[in-house]
């Protein structure tokens, strides 16, 4: 199917997509302020900077788009038909560098979870208590790495 915006229109489109405050994540964060968790927000001294740093339990949270970030299997991530080598490069890099990224932050000893959009956003979103519930238990595990998907 053939966009129905012209090529400039998309690209002002696109280019308005915030990275950081997102809905997700201020949804997220208000959520854990108001069950007593202190945290900062894109510290630049860590690799990536996470969009949540908990310093007082080592962790870290990423609240990744499905689309920005390449979520295979998701309802909410479709490659692009316009520019599909562009977008595919781009998206091929940010899914790189996030493994990159975890990897550094894991050799640092922080723990690192995943939120993808899909279990906060969409017709299979999770319950938001469950989603809240399932980080609260990450930060006081003995897990490393973990990630929150959809129920789909």
């Amino acid at each position: 199917m053939a966009d129905i915006k012209s090529p400039e229109a998309r690209s002002k489109n696109m280019s308005a997509i915030r990275s950081v405050n997102t809905r997700p994540e201020v949804k997220i964060r208000k959520a854990l302020f108001a069950k007593g968790y202190r945290y900062r927000l894109h510290d630049k001294k860590l690799p990536g900077k996470p969009d949540i740093v908990l310093p007082k339990y080592k962790t870290v949270i990423f609240i990744h788009g499905c689309f920005w970030h390449g979520h295979e299997g998701c309802y909410l991530y479709k490659r692009p038909a316009q520019n599909r080598e562009f977008w595919d490069q781009k998206i091929s890099a940010n899914k790189k560098r996030d493994a990159e990224v975890t990897k550094a932050l894991l050799e640092k000893k922080w723990k690192v979870l995943i939120v993808w959009e899909c279990s906060i956003k969409g017709r299979y979103k999770l319950p938001f208590d469950d989603v809240i519930s399932k980080i609260i238990a990450f930060i006081h595990s003995d897990k490393a790495y973990d990630e929150i998907r959809s129920s789909e």
